[in-house]
């Protein structure tokens, strides 16, 4: 008994704990990018990308917002943000606006055209569903977990 466990734990000491498959970062890009192409061509007639596309979910979400709470909400920086900000508006569907109450603030509020938009983006999330195949249930899982991952990797440690 005690020599089949020894068997067992050798062998999984001899796994290379460096392999690609093992890594839960790889496992994690691949995802990505792969759902994201997923996204690509359902988001073209929309004229967004999926950048941007994650820009509209948060003001669809609240708006007016500042590009500070955007930047939290997505987890952009300013840097990242600013761009997707300014095609957003050039394509009509935002604003952005030095707020009243402080001048150093930048709201960013949809436009009717940004708002009219949300009608056709509706389509988009059961038509991934229905590209990825999996079980909605299962994907909720999914989501529930990464979501954990996520709340995981910002907890403070130490």
């Amino acid at each position: 008994m005690s020599m089949g466990r020894r068997e067992v734990r050798n062998t999984v000491e001899l796994e290379d704990p460096l392999t690609l498959e093992r890594q839960v970062c790889f496992a994690l890009a691949v995802a990505s990018r792969s759902v994201i192409g997923v996204y690509r061509p359902l988001l073209e007639p929309l004229g967004l990308t999926h950048p941007q596309y994650l820009v509209m979910l948060a003001l669809w979400e609240r708006a007016p917002r500042s590009v500070k709470d955007i930047g939290a909400a997505l987890r952009l920086d300013p840097a990242t943000l600013s761009p997707l900000l300014k095609r957003l508006e050039l394509l009509g569907y935002l604003t952005r606006a030095r707020s009243v109450a402080d001048e150093r603030v930048l709201d960013i509020e949809l436009t009717e055209a940004g708002r009219e938009l949300r009608n056709q983006a509706e389509l988009i999330p059961p038509a991934v569903v229905a590209r990825l195949g999996l079980p909605l249930a299962e994907l909720m899982d999914l989501h529930h977990r990464l979501s954990r991952v996520i709340a995981a990797v910002d907890a403070p440690h130490g």
